[in-house]
């Protein structure tokens, strides 16, 4: 069995299987087990899904902090990719969309967010017009709106 030992500062929350937990002091954490959980600074707030990766972002990250909802995440996932797929040309890219896919088909979502975020930098590229085509927005399915933080 391996663990992961993980280190929270003081006032830093963290998301495990759907619950917020916040520390009061500098902590350290060992999940003997297999856990979902999220760090709060992987947490995208849903204004910050202003471009069609950080969407898919926001999508998967709603898998990992809402259980309940997962499965309703997980449908508009599979929504929303393929019209990336196609609206995207950079190769880079294609294939790391196609990375995220294979990873969340496998319930691999954590790792799929860090490959995601990975993305990132390339689509900021893009959003600048630096060599990359800009994606067709309008094809792209808009997440609803949905408060992630303190309650």
């Amino acid at each position: 069995m391996s663990t992961l030992r993980i280190t929270l500062r003081a006032g830093e929350r963290i998301f495990v299987n759907g619950a917020v937990m916040r520390v009061d002091r500098k902590t350290h954490l060992e999940f003997m087990n297999d856990v979902t959980f999220l760090l709060e600074s992987h947490v995208m707030q849903a204004d910050d899904a202003t471009t069609p990766l950080r969407q898919l972002y926001f999508i998967i990250q709603l898998m990992l902090i809402d259980p309940a909802g997962a499965a309703e995440a997980r449908a508009l996932f599979d929504r929303t990719y393929p019209s990336l797929l196609a609206a995207f040309s950079s190769a880079d890219i294609r294939s790391g969309i196609q990375d995220v896919v294979d990873l969340v088909h496998r319930d691999r979502n954590f790792e799929g967010l860090k490959r995601l975020r990975s993305l990132l930098p390339l689509e900021e590229l893009v959003m600048k017009g630096e060599g990359l085509h800009l994606p067709d927005f309008k094809s792209i399915v808009r997440p609803a709106a949905v408060a992630v933080g303190a309650r």
